[in-house]
């Protein structure tokens, strides 16, 4: 379980939710960067994976092409069905301290963070 003050900038938030229609009704997948400290999270950019590749049920990237970047702290993609629990392949893929997930139709209420376990993490956004 993720023990850190979750804090995502609301640009972030706008940007992954803005990225996730565009993509409809395909899959997105965004890469998320910030600071992690011994009690915080703070995501406050984003970088579009290279390569990615996107479907109705699926959205990838060669993981290897991704730059050595300390900044990385997880990834967002969207769920075009409107669930927004992690699939097993969403946790079979998990990268860096969080997933979050927006499900349709795409609005702040349907974004969701989670830990590597699957487990639900709470998050706070900051202008």
């Amino acid at each position: 379980m993720l023990k850190k003050r979750v804090i995502i900038k609301k640009r972030v938030i706008d940007s992954i939710i803005s990225y996730c229609k565009m993509k409809h009704p395909n899959e997105a997948m965004l890469i998320l960067r910030g600071k992690v400290s011994r009690d915080m999270l703070v995501i406050n950019d984003l970088i579009i994976p290279p390569l990615s590749y996107y479907g109705p049920y699926y959205v990838g990237f060669p993981i290897h092409m991704l730059p050595f970047d300390r900044s990385i702290v997880g990834s967002a993609h969207s769920h075009p069905n409107g669930v927004v629990e992690p699939s097993l392949t969403d946790m079979q893929n998990f990268l860096g301290f969080i997933s979050i997930i927006v499900g349709y139709p795409y609005d702040d209420e349907n974004v969701h963070a989670f830990d590597s376990d699957g487990n639900k993490v709470k998050f706070e956004v900051e202008r």
